[in-house]
């Protein structure tokens, strides 16, 4: 578990599903964010929980409330180069808060620190510059490109790209 003066980073639990729910997985405007599905029923969120709990991912949790109010997570994991891919986010009711740069500011230094990843890498599409303020925050830096897309063989069209080294 990673703690920092508002929030736990903790691997997800099925008892999330709730607070997922209830605070940002239903939500459209903050799963189309990061491109992501809207779920609208417990079921759904605890299959793609199975999935999630083998995964390197984090949720957000809120200490004041102990709620559930996001998720922190690799991608992208390019072994060779040593390098992930980064994807966050946090329920609109907690946006502007600073809780999202708290979190990655707190996976950056934990990934750093307890393995062997020596690049973190991440975008945001054009039309959602908050979420690019939120990777400055948290130490990213505007790069021109990232790794998904240079296997492509393609520019971040509509997407801004980052990246901080250990």
């Amino acid at each position: 578990m990673v703690n920092t003066e508002r929030l736990f980073l903790r691997n997800f639990s099925n008892s999330d599903a709730g607070d997922m729910l209830k605070n940002w997985i239903s939500d459209e405007d903050v799963q189309s964010s990061y491109g992501e599905p809207v779920y609208t029923n417990t079921q759904s969120v605890l299959v793609l929980l199975e999935k999630w709990l083998s995964e390197y991912r984090f949720a957000i949790i809120l200490k004041e409330t102990n709620e559930n109010i996001g998720h922190v997570s690799f991608c992208r994991y390019y072994e060779k180069e040593n390098t992930a891919e980064i994807e966050y986010c946090i329920g609109k009711s907690f946006w502007n808060k600073g809780f999202a740069t708290e979190a990655i500011k707190a996976f950056i230094k934990y990934t750093f620190e307890n393995t062997s990843i020596t690049k973190l890498e991440a975008f945001h599409r054009i039309e959602n510059p908050a979420s690019g303020r939120v990777l400055q925050k948290a130490g990213m830096k505007p790069v021109a490109n990232v790794l998904r897309f240079s296997e492509l063989e393609k520019a971040p069209d509509g997407d801004i790209c980052y990246a901080i080294m250990k």
